[in-house]
C-alpha cells in the first residue's frame, strides 16, 4: 500500500521536495494511516522525498470518548517526533448557532483549523485522508442531489493547497495496512449511526450495490470519475476562451461581457460562463442554484435594457446597453 500511495503522489504530483504538509488526523483507520505511510516516506531514502509533516487533530466534543482520540493521535506525534496541534470545538453549539447540519458544521471546524495551523506554520498544503471508498460515496450523494457533472467528479486527488494522498487506496486496504503494521485506530461510534447521509450510503446503499448488482461498485464509480473529469476538464477549457472573447471590462468589483456574443453560445457553455464569471468575483460559486443560472440565461435572451437580477445579497446582474454586467455588491 506505500508503494500504490507514492505512484499517487507521483501521478497527480501531490508533493514535492521541500513541502511543509500539515495533515488533518482524526485517529481514525484512514487519518491514522495516511500519517503512518507519509511519515514511513519521508524516512525512506530510495524514495528520495524530503517534506515536514505537521499533524492537526480537532476534538468534535460530540462523543464522550473523544479525548481519548486526541491523546492517541498526540502520543503517536510524540513517538514519531512529529510536530503537532489540536483544539476542542463545540461542534453541536456551532451547527445550532449557524442553523447548519452536523456534518457540515464539523468540516467547517475543522477546515477553519487546518487554515489556522498552516498559516501559523507556514506550511504549504493541506493533506486529507479521503479513499476510494469516500469518493464513491460522494458521488452517489451527489447524483441523488441532483448535481451537474462537476458532482460525478467525487472528490477530486487535489485541488488548490488540497491534496489526498489515499484517494486510490480502497477502505479494505487501509483496515489491511493497520493489521500488518499492529496499529490500532480509533473507531468514531458515530461512523455506525446511520442519521447521517453519508453513513447511509456507507452501511446501506454500497453493501446493497454490491450484493445485489455489482460488487466492484466502488472501481465502477472511479472509473467514471476520471471520464468525467477528463471531460470536465475539456468544457472547462473551452469556457475560458469563451469568456475571454465574451469580456468587455473587468474589475475587481465588476465584470462586463458582450450580450450579443454570449446569446450566440451554446445552453451548456452559457451556464458554465455564468458560474466561471461569478466565480472570478468571489473565489466561489456557492449560493448560486441551477434555477439562478436559467434566470440569468432568460433574462439576457430576452435582450431588453435596464433590467436585472439579484439571486443573493452579493450579486446583481444587470442587462444593460447590449452588455451583461455582474456586479458585486459592496455592503452599506
Amino acid at each position: 500500500m506505500k508503494n500504490k500511495v507514492v505512484e499517487t503522489i507521483k501521478k497527480y504530483n501531490l508533493i514535492q521536495n521541500g513541502d511543509k504538509l500539515v495533515l488533518g488526523v482524526s485517529g481514525g483507520p484512514d487519518s491514522i494511516v495516511m500519517l503512518d505511510i507519509l511519515n514511513e516516506i519521508n524516512k525512506d531514502e530510495k524514495i528520495n522525498l524530503n517534506f515536514n509533516i505537521i499533524v492537526v487533530h480537532v476534538n468534535h466534543m460530540i462523543r464522550e470518548d473523544a479525548k481519548d482520540d486526541e491523546i492517541f493521535v498526540k502520543d503517536f506525534c510524540k513517538k514519531n517526533n512529529i510536530e503537532f496541534f489540536s483544539k476542542s470545538i463545540d461542534v453541536k453549539k456551532l451547527a445550532h448557532t449557524n442553523k447548519i447540519g452536523l456534518e457540515e458544521a464539523g468540516r467547517i471546524a475543522r477546515y477553519d483549523f487546518f487554515e489556522e495551523v498552516l498559516q501559523q506554520t507556514n506550511s504549504n498544503k493541506i493533506a486529507i485522508a479521503h479513499n476510494k471508498n469516500d469518493k464513491a460515496e460522494t458521488i452517489i450523494m451527489n447524483l441523488m442531489r441532483g448535481s451537474g457533472i462537476s458532482g460525478l467528479k467525487g472528490i477530486e486527488e487535489k485541488r488548490g493547497k488540497y491534496i489526498r494522498p489515499l484517494i486510490e487506496c480502497q477502505r479494505d486496504e487501509i483496515e489491511n495496512y493497520c493489521k500488518q503494521r499492529n496499529i490500532n485506530p480509533r473507531i468514531d461510534s458515530t461512523n455506525f449511526s446511520n442519521e447521517y447521509t453519508r453513513n447511509k450510503i456507507r452501511n446501506i446503499v454500497i453493501p446493497y450495490i454490491k450484493k445485489e448488482f455489482n460488487p466492484n461498485i466502488i472501481d465502477i464509480l472511479d472509473r467514471l470519475s476520471t471520464l468525467v473529469k477528463e471531460e470536465d476538464e475539456y468544457i472547462e477549457n473551452q469556457v475560458k476562451q469563451t469568456y475571454k472573447h465574451l469580456l468587455l471590462e473587468e474589475s475587481k468589483n465588476n465584470i462586463i461581457l458582450d450580450l450579443k456574443k454570449f446569446n450566440q453560445q451554446e445552453k451548456v457553455i452559457k451556464s458554465r460562463i455564468v458560474l466561471y464569471t461569478i466565480t472570478r468575483l468571489f473565489n466561489t460559486s456557492k449560493g448560486i442554484e441551477k434555477i439562478h443560472v436559467e434566470d440569468i440565461i432568460k433574462l439576457c435572451g430576452n435582450n431588453i435594457g435596464n433590467k436585472y437580477l439579484t439571486p443573493n445579497k452579493k450579486i446583481k446582474i444587470l442587462v444593460k446597453d447590449h452588455k451583461i454586467h455582474f456586479i458585486k455588491l459592496i455592503p452599506n
